[in-house]
């Protein structure tokens, strides 16, 4: 079945708000409740979590936000016990990020069910069409972001 754009439009839009409500009910870990988190600490915890430890630039880079935003996040989750930083053994001035270690199972609990739902979805795909799913999500997201 060959969808026009508007039947694609049609399908999204109902789609989309189902998509969120699911996600939204995979819940916050009660480890992680009472932290005020937002999805753009979902966005930073989740570099951390597949990534492993990253610099504050480096963050900052990935997540295509200036390095001041990324250092009050990693203050603010620092204070809350959620992150750690540490030196950078070969620079001292680079402070390095990561989970704290008694806060990773509650994190990958968080992430782990969206990353599984994921992981089944693109069963199958190829590279290609996986490079198509993400170029299509970040086209909406700036979309959205130009309506404003």
């Amino acid at each position: 079945m060959a969808f026009s754009t508007d039947d694609t439009v049609r399908a999204l839009l109902l789609l989309m708000p189902r998509l969120v409500g699911r996600a939204k009910r995979l819940g916050v870990p009660a480890a992680l409740r009472g932290h005020d988190l937002a999805p753009r600490h979902l966005s930073l915890l989740a570099y951390l979590q597949f990534e492993g430890s990253l610099t504050v630039g480096e963050l900052a880079e990935r997540l295509e936000i200036a390095p001041t935003t990324v250092s009050l996040m990693v203050a603010d989750l620092s204070r809350g016990g959620i992150l750690v930083r540490r030196e950078d053994d070969t620079d001292r001035r680079r402070r390095i990020v990561a989970i704290a270690p008694d806060q990773l199972a509650a994190v990958d609990a968080w992430l782990g069910g969206s990353a599984a739902a994921w992981r089944t979805a693109l069963h199958g795909t190829t590279s290609a069409e996986r490079e198509t799913v993400v170029r299509v999500l970040r086209a909406y997201e700036r979309a959205l972001g130009e309506q404003r």
